[in-house]
């Protein structure tokens, strides 16, 4: 039960970044790299501001705010100075290790002792029902933290993903994905592209960095090396996400992105619970992405129409 709770919680907190990832890869097709180094600040950021006993709320926010200023870069790199999306992205992300690196001191930091959401979290629900330290639950014992902490990146993915959704029901966020969509077109209204482009990597790595944020108050520690191979964990979830609603619609879209993500979460899980060796965990990833990205080519030339014989 401890490792299910686990695997849904770190999938919701994960979904964030999905969300985040969305938007630069789906909405831009920007091949956005900053994911790397924003999910990293975001908990950097984060964990050095708990440490000195800042508010968790206000930790997680401004966090969210660094992440935004490494998007503004990224884009302002490639929008202001004609630098290639993939490089301004590889840029930005190589700039934030050592970045990173000169914000927490040191190369790990932990947070175990130290008041955050988790436990803001958890004494909430300890008061709501007035358990200690374990509920009861379906003939299992699940610690109130796991079970504060599990509800809390629940209501954080929903919020987000329903704020997201109005976001992109506004006449701002319908100009955003025109923009994506076609530059020609929405530059011919009168719309800025290149402005479009820089708002656009602000929210998505302002995301990543909140689901950064988020990871490393729940784990207990943030640490330099932890946003290694985040963006195809998030374009992972991205398709899964897409596979599981079938549909274009943003709204479902949406959801399914969170889905996703709890989803491949599980996987990982159930795969690290059969013997997987966690060494090989960031390669099967790749190739599970790698066959997803394929796959769906490979079943329409697979089904398509035959030629006729003559």
């Amino acid at each position: 039960m401890t490792l299910l709770i686990g695997a849904l919680t770190i999938g919701l907190i994960l979904s964030l970044l999905a969300l985040g990832v969305f938007i630069s890869f789906r909405v831009f097709e920007f091949p956005d790299i900053t994911a790397d180094g924003s999910i990293t600040l975001g908990a950097a950021v984060a964990a050095v501001l708990l440490v000195h006993h800042v508010h968790p709320v206000v930790a997680t926010l401004a966090a969210a705010c660094a992440g935004g200023i490494a998007g503004t870069l990224t884009g302002v790199i490639h929008t202001r100075f004609g630098i290639n999306k993939l490089l301004s992205g590889i840029l930005v992300m190589t700039a934030l290790y050592s970045t990173n690196l000169h914000v927490m001191g040191k190369s790990n930091v932990p947070l175990l002792d130290v008041r955050s959401l988790a436990t803001l979290a958890e004494g909430a629900l300890t008061s709501v029902t007035g358990a200690g330290t374990t509920l009861y639950i379906v003939d299992w014992n699940v610690a109130v933290r796991d079970a504060a902490t599990l509800v809390a990146s629940f209501v954080a993915a929903v919020l987000v993903g329903i704020a997201l959704y109005l976001f992109f029901r506004t006449n701002l966020g319908t100009a955003m994905q025109a923009s994506g969509d076609n530059p020609q077109m929405i530059r011919a209204l009168g719309v800025n592209v290149e402005n479009m482009i820089v708002l656009g990597l602000a929210v998505s790595n302002a995301l990543i960095a909140l689901s950064g944020a988020l990871l490393a108050q729940y784990q207990g520690f943030a640490d330099v090396q932890m946003g290694i191979g985040m963006v195809v964990w998030g374009l992972a979830s991205i398709i899964i996400g897409e596979a599981l609603v079938g549909v274009r619609q943003l709204g479902f879209i949406i959801a399914g992105a969170v889905m996703g993500s709890v989803l491949f979460r599980l996987l990982v899980a159930i795969a690290l619970r059969a013997g997987l060796d966690p060494n090989d965990l960031k390669l099967v990833t790749a190739v599970f992405v790698f066959c997803a990205l394929i796959l769906p080519g490979f079943l329409k030339r697979l089904t398509g129409p035959r030629p006729a014989s003559r």
